[in-house]
């Protein structure tokens, strides 16, 4: 749903909630911003009042649909009102067992992003003034153990916001993107689906309209702006999508073989994670063995001078070929 209509709906809903007494369209049009931005407040003519009946009507649709109950009272002065009583619209009573309601302190305390930490708190404090028994810090009193966690998923990548709601919202964005092995950036033309975190980074899939082919792209290479495009989505959206296989294989976790690299001392922690053998070298220096399959060579060029290719052949060899495309830049 797109954040305007949103936001039209949470008002139109709000009025209805907050009335005291039956609304008609015509003072409906007049309280809620978006209406009056768009149609104004009822002097607009005829193509301006069908428009914003239609528009009042698929609102209202929407909201009911959405499971607000809405009353209609006739013979208000020849019009017809409208309103939401409380008393039929109040949820049930919200009931967590320990392990959900420890398991939603936890969630709240993983954004690190001010407007998603805020929704984060103040979803809990909804829940707390329903009589959830959270502690101050977000966490279930009864687990104690949890109160030691502090996870968190770091996102700082300015792409990443515009992005998610991208995702949500199923519209299409334009980008700048820079591969590991490229000089320059290239724009890219992109139908979002899904984001996922893999080993600290962010990474998107979706559909690549320039090569008629879904991709995945890590968010630390778009340079600029995310820019947003209007119209629908022009290829299927899967049911289940690999981001984590696909990035897997970039960086040689599905290993057909093995690699031996030179690597400096106290760098690289991530490819010393995952070596089968290491040997001190003297000078500053480390010998690893290392899994090896497809896109270890992209993988490795991100650590620039502090890694040697020794074997096999042909790895060096792209890693080399890598290093001289972005040098030539």
């Amino acid at each position: 749903m797109a954040i305007a209509k949103a936001e039209r709906l949470m008002n139109l809903a709000l009025c209805l909630l907050g009335t005291r007494r039956p609304l008609t369209k015509r003072e409906l049009r007049a309280s809620i911003e978006a209406y009056v931005e768009a149609f104004g407040t009822g002097d607009g003519g005829t193509g301006s009042d069908d428009s914003f009946n239609r528009m009042f009507e698929r609102d209202k649709d929407d909201l009911r649909e959405l499971g607000l109950v809405i009353e209609t009272v006739e013979g208000l002065d020849g019009e017809t009102g409208y309103l939401a009583r409380r008393d039929s619209n109040r949820l049930p009573p919200i009931t967590l067992d320990a392990a959900e309601a420890a398991a939603l302190g936890l969630a709240a305390k993983i954004w690190q992003q001010a407007r998603l930490a805020g929704a984060a708190s103040g979803a809990l404090q909804k829940l707390r003034a329903a009589g959830m028994p959270f502690e101050d810090d977000g966490s279930f009193e009864a687990q104690q153990p949890h109160s030691a966690l502090e996870p968190r998923i770091p996102a700082h990548e300015a792409a990443f916001e515009p992005l998610m709601l991208a995702c949500r919202d199923r519209r299409p964005v334009v980008f700048d993107y820079r591969k590991s092995n490229a000089a320059r950036p290239e724009q890219r033309q992109v139908e979002p689906w899904i984001l996922e975190c893999w080993r600290g980074h962010w990474y998107l899939a979706g559909w690549d309209r320039g090569r008629q082919a879904e991709r995945v792209f890590r968010l630390s290479r778009i340079t600029g702006k995310v820019r947003s495009r209007q119209g629908k989505f022009t290829a299927e959206v899967p049911d289940h999508v690999t981001v984590r296989e696909t990035v897997e294989s970039w960086a040689g976790e599905t290993a057909t073989g093995t690699a031996r690299i030179r690597l400096r001392a106290d760098h690289g922690y991530p490819l010393r994670a995952r070596a089968l053998s290491i040997r001190e070298l003297g000078g500053g220096w480390d010998e690893l063995e290392i899994p090896y399959g497809h896109g270890l060579d992209a993988w490795l060029v991100e650590f620039g001078p502090d890694v040697v290719v020794l074997e096999p052949a042909e790895l060096r060899a792209d890693v080399v070929d890598r290093l001289r495309a972005v040098a030539k830049g």
